[in-house]
């Protein structure tokens, strides 16, 4: 029997989902199983299931296996990743079960036979389930160096400053404690670290996905010994205890290059560090990936393929603003036109780009980066972020004289974007000819794929998201598993809010911030909770983490 039939015998699919199932594969080459789980109609370990059945394969459920350290070995941490093939225990002497998530990789299960003289017992796994087993199982942490980051002409880049190798027995415990939790944060997806000192401990946090967890626990004895290790890092005053300091340190971790930012803060019990860590990446979304709405899209587009003006990405730290603006530079890269970028740090390498990173040390600011820039003849200028009067003055001016300038702000909504520039002295009427558009934004958790449940709305909230008694809608509820650390969410995910400065909007330019939004709505404009509503009804996230993140914007 197909898949398909034997999950309808389940009563995991009706007829009626497989068919639009199989119609789904005909118009996209997904796979059927892929849409079915995409669509929360069944779950990973219902395929698997389904599949052990077809293939006539006993299903184990991986994370109840007693796994033996013996048979693990008999294959390398790159053929188990490979293939998803994990040696799990011996039947015999000369009998191996191996735990396989796809029976249908023919090429891969013969590259596991000739890598193995032993006979083999395959058996089929929930392909997450085995991913985090093997996650589990190759916890070896990679080497972990401290770059220099110097722009001294006279040194060579990327020379090494200080050896940080793991787990060696050189290294002091405060070497190695610092170096396993910023590996550990750096491999959870983290984008800060919170050393929190406490009465008797001192408390090591991690922020993934927007949401702090506890990661670790410090001895009192250790804590001054790993706070001097993280100054020493970021070229801080190891006997400043008083004050607060900021600094920075450059390093890698299995060879890719990550940023660490560094504020370290008095507090009652001693000096509290917070580590910002930005990930330097050659690779990046495109506009059609950051999942915006065909209304919000085509706004946004206009606004980016005029030959000059201003595009403004709106939203608190940590809102994924520096993402979309480059996904509007890669639409734009193009021979024909020169783009340069000043940025604190250069988040992401762009072939065709000249990229230019902030060093304020050596006095090397946005302003005077952005008025050096001017000179250089750029088509297109992305400005990281307008923190000063003098930055936001040049760059609405640049916008204003033949350039399209790319950057961000801190405001919480897109009408609020023009009061937190005028604050910063730019008047109105420079505003109102040099703003194309200001794109509002937050980051939601997206609802792990592997434990979601459906739900039907309650009156409440099908008030809340404006639908009727009649009409047909579900939601999509957290549940949590070992998949997604007992979250119920894996990965983030913008919502958006675009609002275009068209001809009657910049006539309110000056005004309140209210009637500035009022105009935006009745215009059409589709709100940041509106947006996080159509996430919620596609079972992407769910209506309580949009909820959370919006909050009440107005």
């Amino acid at each position: 029997m197909q898949v398909g039939s034997l999950l309808i015998r389940d009563s995991v699919i009706t007829s009626e989902q497989l068919d639009e199932a199989l119609s789904e594969k005909d118009r996209t080459g997904q796979r059927v199983g892929d849409v079915l789980v995409d669509r929360g109609w069944a779950t990973t370990a219902d395929l698997a299931r389904a599949l052990a059945e077809q293939w006539n394969l006993e299903f184990i459920d991986i994370l109840k296996a007693e796994i033996q350290p013996e048979a693990v070995k008999l294959l390398s941490e790159s053929v188990v990743r490979r293939y998803h093939a994990l040696p799990i225990s011996y039947l015999s002497k000369n009998l191996v079960l191996i735990a396989i998530s796809d029976p249908t990789d023919i090429l891969g299960l013969d590259n596991v036979k000739l890598s193995l003289d032993v006979n083999l017992k395959f058996c089929l796994a929930d392909p997450s389930d085995l991913e985090s087993s093997i996650d589990q199982i190759f916890n070896q942490r990679p080497t972990l160096r401290v770059v220099d980051d110097s722009l001294d002409l006279d040194e060579e880049e990327g020379e090494e400053r200080l050896d940080l190798t793991l787990a060696t027995e050189e290294a002091s415990p405060a070497v190695s404690l610092v170096n396993q939790v910023i590996a550990q944060a750096i491999q959870d997806r983290a984008s800060d670290i919170h050393f929190e000192p406490q009465d008797r401990q001192m408390l090591v946090r991690i922020r993934v996905d927007g949401v702090t967890r506890e990661l670790a626990s410090v001895p009192k004895t250790m804590q001054q010994a790993v706070i001097s290790r993280i100054k020493v890092m970021a070229e801080l005053d190891i006997a400043e205890r008083k004050l607060p300091q900021d600094g920075r340190a450059a390093v890698r971790l299995a060879g890719d290059p990550v940023d660490l930012r560094v504020a370290v803060l008095p507090t009652t019990f001693g000096e509290k560090v917070v580590v910002r860590i930005l990930q330097r990446s050659s690779t990046h979304v495109s506009l059609t990936e950051l999942g915006m709405s065909e209304q919000a899209l085509a706004g946004f587009v206009r606004a980016i393929e005029q030959p000059f003006g201003c595009v403004i990405a709106a939203g608190p730290t940590g809102a994924g603003k520096t993402t979309t603006l480059y996904a509007a530079l890669d639409r734009l890269n193009s021979t024909d036109r020169v783009i340069t970028t000043i940025e604190d740090p250069v988040e992401y390498e762009l072939v065709g780009v000249s990229q230019i990173p902030i060093n304020v040390k050596r006095g090397l600011t946005f302003a005077r980066g952005l008025r050096t820039i001017l000179r250089a003849d750029p088509d297109v200028l992305l400005v990281g972020e307008i923190r000063d009067a003098e930055t936001a003055q040049i760059a609405v001016q640049a916008a204003m004289t033949g350039h399209l300038v790319l950057t961000t702000v801190h405001a919480q909504t897109a009408a609020a974007a023009f009061a937190r520039l005028q604050d910063m002295g730019v008047a109105p009427y420079m505003l109102a000819n040099a703003l194309n558009c200001i794109v509002s934004q937050r980051l939601v958790r997206v609802l792990c794929r592997s434990c979601r449940r459906a739900a039907e709305l309650t009156e409440d909230e099908r008030a809340e998201l404006g639908l009727d008694t009649e009409t047909i809608a579900e939601l999509y509820r957290p549940v949590g598993c070992r998949a997604c650390g007992e979250s119920g969410y894996h990965g983030r995910i913008a919502i958006y809010e675009v609002l275009p400065v068209t001809g009657e909007l910049r006539k309110l330019i000056g005004h309140t911030t209210e009637e500035i939004h009022d105009e935006a709505v009745k215009a059409g404009m589709i709100t940041l909770e509106q947006d996080g509503y159509r996430l919620a009804l596609a079972g992407t996230t769910s209506l309580e983490e949009v909820r959370r993140v919006v909050g009440n914007s107005f």
